[in-house]
């Protein structure tokens, strides 16, 4: 066995075999020098590094490359019917087998010398290990400009009630098998899969490897806007994880206020339409409450989708019945008593009045969760 470094507690790397997953669409031409590299990293740590490339169905002559390559450290699967970074990476964690996992992209942006430095953080106690930009001795490469170092910030800084790690958005970083095996509700959506198993695997003891992130060589980025829009999404499920009931309440709070523009408005129409003020108050209330129930729906008790919508919304119309007659005993006793303030400001003042309770009749009345019902 080839000398390997030795830890504060006396493991050497040559000891220590390694799954390097590397997710893959359209960057064949980066197998073969990412490859070269990987075997340069071999031979120096005394790492035992198995790749493999998982590829969504690329079509792009990578099944060729890693033919013509010959290493029996180096395999492929091709996942046809799926496509994703973060889906990928899991697959191939799922199909692999050795207790050290090290993910990282296939564009060159990651330098694989730095595996060794990952798989030392692990050895001496870290739960995770990513390879950082942000961190004393990290850059990036000349290529970043201040458009995506500002997008780089504002999502890691939209991820900080999760972690605080300087650069949770790598794509480079090791965990141990049994760390992945823990996870609970893994859930990936866009490509920040060392969040997501960061979140959702439980690690504490997170630590941060200084590395240089180059600009991708061959191959078009993947980072587009309908991906940015998939990582709010991938946000919202572990706000909704880790936080749950704060968050719903925060999202059942935002659909509250798109109801209250929306009962003005409605409110407004009926007003103008020429209703007398108690009949468009019911109507403001009325259709605020249908859009509410919708959005509801969809998006604050999301895992509620499945149950029958009919059924539902008659549960919801007479849980929110008792908030509804306040809102509006609440506006008429303001348009009594203050015979100048505007209908839509006495409205305000009943929407108030029927918040709290709504959620609280809402969530534990009408989307409610069923035991073992998934989200």
């Amino acid at each position: 066995m080839r000398p390997g470094r030795e830890t504060q507690h006396g493991t050497t790397l040559a000891d220590t075999r390694v799954d390097v997953i590397v997710p893959t669409f359209r960057e064949a031409e980066n197998v073969r020098p990412l490859i070269a590299r990987l075997r340069q990293v071999r031979n120096d740590s005394g790492l035992a590094l198995f790749v493999t490339f998982v590829d969504d169905d690329s079509r792009d002559g990578i099944v060729e490359a890693v033919r013509e390559l010959g290493e029996d450290w180096v395999r492929l699967i091709v996942r046809q019917g799926e496509r994703g970074l973060s889906t990928a990476v899991v697959h191939g964690i799922e199909h692999t087998t050795h207790e050290v996992i090290v993910v990282m992209d296939a564009d060159l942006s990651h330098p694989p010398e730095r595996i060794p430095d990952l798989v030392r953080s692990l050895a001496e106690g870290a739960d995770m290990a990513f390879g950082s930009r942000y961190v004393a001795g990290g850059s990036t490469g000349a290529g970043w400009g201040l458009f995506r170092w500002l997008n780089s910030r504002v999502a890691t800084l939209l991820a900080r009630p999760f972690t605080r790690i300087k650069d949770p958005m790598s794509g480079f970083f090791a965990l141990r098998r049994r760390s992945f095996e823990a996870a609970e509700d893994l859930n990936p959506v866009g490509y920040k899969i060392g969040l997501e198993l960061l979140v959702k695997c439980g690690c504490r003891n997170v630590t941060e490897v200084p590395i240089r992130f180059e600009d991708r060589v061959h191959g078009e980025s993947k980072l587009t806007f309908a991906e940015q829009l998939r990582y709010l999404r991938h946000l919202r499920r572990l706000y909704i994880h880790s936080f749950h009931h704060f968050a719903e309440f925060v999202q059942f709070a935002a659909v509250g206020a798109s109801g209250v523009a929306v009962n003005l408005a409605a409110l407004t129409l009926g007003l103008l339409a020429g209703m007398p003020r108690p009949v468009a108050v019911a109507f403001g209330i009325g259709v605020s409450i249908t859009s509410n129930f919708l959005l509801n729906r969809r998006f604050t008790f999301s895992h509620a989708r499945h149950y029958p919508i009919a059924r539902q919304f008659a549960h919801y119309v007479a849980s929110v019945a008792l908030g509804a007659l306040v809102n509006y005993a609440v506006t008429l006793a303001l348009l009594a008593g203050f015979p100048r303030l505007l209908p839509q400001g006495a409205a305000l003042g009943g929407i108030a009045a029927g918040t709290l309770l709504n959620y609280l009749t809402a969530k534990f009345f009408v989307f409610r969760k069923a035991r073992g019902w998934p989200r």
